[in-house]
């Protein structure tokens, strides 16, 4: 019965490695991905046989560290369960949008009042992540069906614009920069796209070496994009009018780099995520240093983001994840447990801040966005 009703949205591991639960707290985590409740009699044996068999559990108990911060966290539990949300950003008018890859959809909170609301995309889009352009509009990655979108804020029309070449199958993360153009990763057809909304026109190239696996992706101050390889270990430098490639390679060969971000000083700050490692990369002299995330090599960190000068990031290898700051002056770490109704099934994969110095993160298998609230 769990195999009939869970693996069809996601493989037995997430179960078998979770940190379990008692039978309410697997009821309660399921409920967030399907409705049975009009079957008490199947919920009720499935939930008896999850927390027989995956009890409560300290394996991948995350190692915390106090300190001088203080966050909160506001949580909103989106709409069509089963979706994983993710990628949440926050607009220019303070909406909060999210991808909801499972169910095809991408959608809008308005933090002030709770209000949501979703927008189904095209056929087999199953989005990747959103971000904003300088008008307000909203675009995503159509991670399955090769494409980016737009959707029109004012006429809340779609347009979509298809990758021009055949092997080009997975748009991935994507930004703007200042010009207005955007800038996006296809991890699995290790390419990176540059599209110019103005025209439609989209340029690709292709990583300098195979299996690269080309992630997140962030613009510095001088318009440069620079791009995190999850599949060698290596950061990439793109040159922004000829997208010529260079490879910043790091220095263990077992480096794999899911997301990065750029501080105001210049600094390339990453998560060297199969060895459980923050890093930092100066473009000026090329130094590279790196420290030990607080709960070790498995912690995988995942997403980053700056803010107010200090390092954000999570450690996805855990349950509960951890949510860590990194102070860079003092080179000290401070770390909490990303709480979601005591459900802690992770995993974050990416975060961003708010424009008045929060952050937003997510909780994909809660279908939960989440806003730290910093103090």
């Amino acid at each position: 019965m769990v195999e009939q009703y869970c693996t069809a949205c996601h493989q037995t591991n997430l179960i078998t490695r979770s940190s379990g639960y008692t039978a309410n707290g697997w009821k309660t985590l399921t409920r967030t991905m399907i409705d049975l409740s009009t079957q008490p009699e199947v919920e009720q044996h499935i939930f008896n046989y999850l927390a027989e068999n995956y009890s409560p559990n300290t394996l991948r108990s995350p190692t915390l560290i106090s300190g001088e911060t203080n966050i909160s966290f506001t949580q909103w539990h989106t709409p069509t369960l089963g979706q994983r949300s993710r990628d949440p950003i926050e607009a220019a008018d303070g909406s909060i949008w999210w991808a909801g890859q499972r169910a095809n959809l991408i959608g809008r909170i308005n933090p002030n009042t709770g209000e949501m609301k979703e927008y189904i995309l095209p056929e087999n889009s199953m989005p990747h992540t959103v971000t904003t352009d300088r008008h307000g509009n909203i675009w995503y990655t159509g991670n399955k069906n090769g494409s980016v979108g737009k959707l029109d804020i004012k006429t809340e029309k779609i347009t979509e614009f298809k990758m021009p070449n055949k092997e080009a199958k997975d748009p991935h993360s994507a930004i703007f920069d200042d010009k207005g153009i955007l800038w996006f990763t296809l991890q699995h057809s290790n390419m990176i796209g540059r599209l110019n909304p103005n025209t439609g026109d989209i340029k690709l190239v292709t990583m300098n070496s195979p299996k690269s696996k080309p992630y997140g992706i962030k613009i510095d101050a001088n318009g440069t994009p620079w791009v995190a390889c999850n599949g060698r270990n290596c950061l990439v430098k793109v040159n922004p009018q000829t997208m010529e490639l260079t490879d910043i390679m790091l220095p263990n060969e077992a480096t794999r780099v899911r997301r990065l971000d750029i501080a105001d000083d210049g600094m390339i700050w990453y998560v060297n995520s199969s060895q459980g490692r923050l890093g930092r990369y100066n473009p000026n002299n090329g130094e590279i240093k790196e420290w030990p995330s607080p709960s070790g090599s498995k912690s995988h960190p995942y997403a980053i983001a700056i803010v107010d000068n200090m390092v954000w990031y999570n450690e996805s290898g855990m349950r509960p994840d951890a949510l860590v700051k990194f102070n860079p002056i003092n080179e000290s770490f401070q770390s909490w447990a990303i709480p979601s109704d005591q459900v802690y099934a992770g995993i974050i994969r990416h975060m961003r801040p708010t424009l008045d110095g929060n952050l937003l993160i997510h909780q994909s298998s809660t279908n939960k966005v989440i806003r730290v609230n910093i103090q």
